[in-house]
């Protein structure tokens, strides 16, 4: 969505300085040769400055720094987040950033552990991606056998039998969902077990200074630092609290309010 963000970005700051010419020099000249010109109506492109501009300054405001709606792509975080999912995403939960650069002017937080997160991965900064923040600066990070260890304690979990996906998620039926009891923020995963082969995503990580490690709840079909390596904080774009739709083969009425684990 970064041409969007570039787009409103752009037609706020036009409209905004046409707005602001015509208030301090156009307007003051039609006033002074009024009934002089053939035509001295306002213009139209002062006319449509003035009817767009405060709109558009209102959206920039929510997007940028309140609130940004996001849409779900993928099956990486089934199944906390389903394909089709919208969900809104807190831009000030870790600090107010400019648009398009994403360069934080005001910090206010840090991702806590267990949050999900919107960020742009580093291999694909055009790109949002959507995870849970699963290490900290200075955290070991282990996983081995399906199993996720912090900083040398591993995390248990709770067998709540086999998933039945629906829609794009049918794809995963037959996974075994647990509750993964990540201290203070248990939350869902799914897990194939008794695959025949290595996890390539097994393996120990420390997690530098400034970074996360962060991880998809549906941990056999998500491209997460296992694979990539860590998310640099400058890259996060706010943190995911509430599903206010899903359009997925229909609308899903079940999951529109529900909030984000």
């Amino acid at each position: 969505m970064r041409w969007f963000e570039i787009a409103l970005v752009v037609l706020t700051l036009v409209t905004g300085l046409v707005w602001l010419l015509d208030r301090l020099v156009l307007a003051k000249h039609r006033a002074t040769h009024q009934g002089l010109l053939d035509d001295d109506a306002e213009p139209w492109y002062v006319d449509y400055a003035k009817a767009f501009f405060p709109v558009l300054l209102v959206v920039l405001i929510l997007r940028s720094f309140i609130a940004e709606p996001f849409r779900i792509p993928s099956n990486s975080m089934m199944p906390t987040l389903l394909t089709g999912d919208f969900i809104l995403v807190n831009k000030f939960a870790y600090g107010l950033r400019w648009p398009i650069i994403n360069k934080k002017f005001i910090d206010i937080g840090e991702p806590e552990r267990g949050d999900v997160v919107v960020f742009h991965p580093p291999h694909h900064p055009e790109q949002d991606w959507i995870k849970r923040v699963m290490g900290l600066p200075g955290d070991r990070i282990g996983y081995y056998d399906n199993q996720v260890h912090i900083n040398g304690e591993p995390i248990g979990y709770e067998s709540l039998g086999t998933y039945q996906g629906h829609d794009s998620g049918v794809g995963m039926t037959g996974a075994e969902e647990l509750r993964e009891q990540l201290a203070g923020r248990p939350h869902l995963v799914l897990e194939r077990t008794g695959l025949p082969y290595r996890d390539p995503g097994e393996g120990e990580w420390v997690v530098p200074p400034g970074h996360y490690f962060v991880m998809g709840d549906n941990r056999d079909n998500s491209e997460d630092s296992r694979y990539w390596g860590f998310l640099p904080e400058e890259n996060l774009r706010g943190k995911a609290f509430l599903i206010w739709m899903n359009i997925d083969g229909g609308i899903d009425f079940s999951r529109i309010g529900k909030s984000i684990q």
